[in-house]
Parts: C-alpha cells; structure tokens; sequence
C-alpha cells in the first residue's frame, strides 16, 4: 500500500470547471496531499475531462500529491495513464476487491464510512483499499449520508476499531482540524471550506498546521 499524506483532503465541489480546477491547483500548493474529484450530478465524459484537468493542474505544482476520482472506478481507470492515482467509492459502489482487481496493485482506493459497524466491516477489506473516510463529523448540505453525526467523541472509538487509516469528513472546517487530530484520525477532509476561501492555499496550510499540532499532543 502507498504511503499516504492525509493531512488535509480535499475534495472538489460545486462550482465552473475552470474554478474547481484553480482551487485544486492552490490547494495542492498548500500541501493537501489527497484531493478528490467529485462534482455530482456530473457525466462520465464531464467527469472524466474535468479530472483530466484538475490532475494536470495538481501535478505541475505538487508532483507528490494523489488526485482521485469520487464513485467512478471506470473513469479512474481511463485517467490512470493521466497520473489519476485511483478511485474513492462508497458503500453502494462497486466491491473494493473488484475496483482493486480492475486498478491494479498500486491504485489507491478509499472507502466511506461513519459507523462502528461499517467500520468493522472495512476492515474485511484492508488488504485491498488504503483508507477509510468516516463521517460526518456534524450535518453538511454537501452530501446527506443519513447517518448520525460523529461529532467529536464518536471518532476514537472508530479509529480503535480500525486497521486502516482514517480521514473525517462532514463540514469541517480549517478551525477543527486540530481537534480532529487529537482524536486520533489521520487526516481531515474538506469541501466547502476550500472552496469558498479566499486563499485556498493559505487555507489548506493551515489545515496541515492543525492536523499536525493535534497529532503532536497524542
């Protein structure tokens, strides 16, 4: 499995092209190692030009950080000559061992989570996906999962219960990453904040401070 830098993930939202695509470049230049395309509703071939351009973008400026792409393991194939590193799936989405079989040995594949119980059921597929996202960490209009949220007291039971990495994600903001740390998750993953910041590569650094003074104090 690769050695992954999950400190701050950020995952693309609504928006122009041209907008998601800056703010992905100025965020990788603040050091988020993980960004995540994902822009619903959205056409395989939308899908697949927009992540085209967004691992373009990413890779002129940060060489070391993973672009993946949000459901859709056929695009991620199709963007793999590209530098797309692998594929984000969720609970309805094709089997990780199958999205495994189909990327190869040295995709990265992420599964989403949010409960002990689907937590515990990640864990029957470590040997083949490199992390897990859990959450939300509180409500967010992003994504409705219809499950409860976290908040910060449910992650250490999630990570005690985890052999994989984890990244929390639901509304979570540059002020809670060092929280988050603390609660023992890998990394945070943002949307809106990113997004909508003014400096979205000022805003990604000091997510990555954040997350690195909360793991300072485990």
């Amino acid at each position: 499995m690769t050695d992954l830098d999950l400190r701050c993930y950020f995952v693309t939202g609504a928006g122009a092209p041209d907008t998601i695509v800056e703010t992905a470049r100025a965020a990788a230049q603040g050091g988020a190692g993980m960004i995540q395309v994902r822009s619903k509703p959205i056409s395989a071939r939308d899908l697949y030009d927009l992540g085209l351009s967004v691992v373009t973008a990413v890779h002129e400026v940060n060489p070391n950080a993973h672009v993946l792409i949000d459901d859709r393991v056929d695009v991620a194939l199709a963007l793999a000559p590209h530098g797309v590193a692998g594929v984000h799936i969720g609970q309805d989405d094709l089997n990780p061992r199958i999205a495994r079989e189909l990327l190869g040995p040295d995709a990265i594949i992420g599964l989403t989570t949010g409960t002990l119980e689907l937590v515990e059921q990640a864990n029957d597929y470590a040997d083949v996906i490199d992390y897990i996202g859990a959450g939300p960490f509180r409500d967010t209009p992003t994504k409705n999962s219809g499950r409860v949220p976290l908040g910060l007291e449910g992650y250490p039971a999630l990570v005690a219960a985890s052999r994989l990495p984890i990244v929390a994600i639901g509304d979570v903001t540059v002020e809670d990453a060092e929280d988050l740390a603390c609660t023992g998750v890998d990394g945070v993953a943002i949307v809106r904040g990113i997004m909508n910041a003014e400096d979205p590569r000022s805003y990604v650094g000091r997510v990555v401070a954040g997350v690195d003074q909360g793991h300072g104090q485990n």
